[in-house]
């Protein structure tokens, strides 16, 4: 494939000029190494392996024997195992927590042990105390440009600063503080000109004070670049300044990874266009139907619920609200994905969401 050509001469030119140290397992430019798992039991008290259906990552290439495991450290607090991809503080990671309670997540922090990647998560319940929960979690780290036609970008926000930046384009991506707890994230180049496209995931990270959560108020194409304004809220609901990541991709999985996986489609409530696509049968053919009660949704993946599976979501909108997952989802050939959003108080209630979804074929 003409993509892949590009990607492996890419990545020979970088290691050429010593760049990039060659890890275990061998890298390749977009992304370099990433996993994703779902934390279904928060509890365990050893490390344990995570749910193998709902897990994978490019470990599984060269250690094909290797699985994703956890462990709990405090009310509320789990560290999620990625075998063998570790890269230090590189990349970024995203969560998302599955239940009916109102609970929220954030990232504390993500290093490296040994060869190992480690995320390490906190979740509260509504009112912000710690709270174990099961939750959905990714992380990715990418380097190297590509050619049009798909794109991956993320920044991390950290103490005031942009701590490190990817744009597939090689672009800069910007951070602009606008306010206490809202920022203003610019990704030249990675759009469609004058057309809305792709997905945004946003993630808080809080290492050293209380809960925190972030969210997409608004995103638009500016030329060919997004730009997302992120708000960022505290466990009363109010606006307060927050480290976190943002990701962005288009016509490539949340990971960034593309061929594999090559099975995954993303959405946007109220947004539509190629907001809404799908590998397999292209844009507009993903769909959200209302659940009981008001507040609850199901979006449908037609044709990409293939082997190990994953999906994350963030709300979109005004106010201090919140999405996440209601339970694991279903999938067949299609994948079903149960979405429910809450206020601050931790009540159901109808709100705006992007949701992304992805296989490891």
């Amino acid at each position: 494939m003409r993509l892949r050509s590009f990607v492996t001469a890419t990545l020979a030119a970088v290691l050429a000029a010593g760049a990039l140290a060659p890890p275990t397992p061998a890298a390749a430019a977009t992304a370099d190494r990433w996993g994703f798992a779902y934390v279904k039991d928060p509890t365990v008290p050893v490390w344990t392996v995570l749910e193998t259906s709902r897990q994978w990552g490019s470990w599984k290439t060269a250690f094909p024997a290797a699985w994703a495991d956890g462990i709990k450290l405090a009310p509320g607090r789990f560290q999620v195992r990625f075998p063998q991809i570790g890269a230090g503080s590189r990349g970024v990671p995203h969560v998302t927590p599955v239940n009916r309670t109102g609970h929220y997540c954030e990232v504390v922090r993500w290093f490296q042990s040994g060869a190992d990647e480690i995320v390490d998560v906190q979740c509260h319940k509504p009112g912000g105390t710690r709270d174990d929960t099961p939750f959905t979690v990714l992380w990715t780290t990418s380097s190297g440009v590509l050619p049009a036609g798909t794109s991956h970008a993320y920044v991390q926000w950290s103490s005031g600063l942009v701590a490190q930046s990817y744009n597939s384009t090689g672009a800069v991506n910007t951070v602009g503080p606008l306010g206490v707890g809202q920022y203003l994230v610019r990704l030249p180049g990675v759009g469609l000109a004058g057309v809305l496209a792709g997905n945004v995931q946003v993630t808080a990270v809080q290492p050293n004070a209380g809960p925190r959560r972030c969210k997409v108020y608004t995103w638009s194409a500016v030329g060919s670049g997004v730009q997302v304004y992120v708000f960022c809220y505290d466990q009363a609901g109010a606006f307060i300044n927050t480290d976190f990541v943002l990701s962005y991709h288009r016509r490539r999985p949340v990971v960034g990874s593309l061929g594999p996986p090559s099975h995954f489609g993303y959405l946007g409530t109220a947004v539509g266009g190629p907001t809404n696509d799908n590998s397999v049968l292209g844009v507009g053919v993903n769909t959200v139907a209302p659940l009981a009660p008001a507040g609850r949704y199901l979006a449908t993946f037609p044709q990409v619920g293939l082997k190990e599976t994953h999906a994350q979501v963030v709300a979109q909108g005004t106010g201090s609200n919140y999405c996440h997952l209601t339970q694991p989802w279903t999938y067949t050939t299609n994948a079903d994905v149960d979405v429910i959003c809450f206020d601050n108080t931790g009540a159901v209630t109808p709100h705006r969401f992007l949701a992304t979804f992805t296989s490891r074929l």
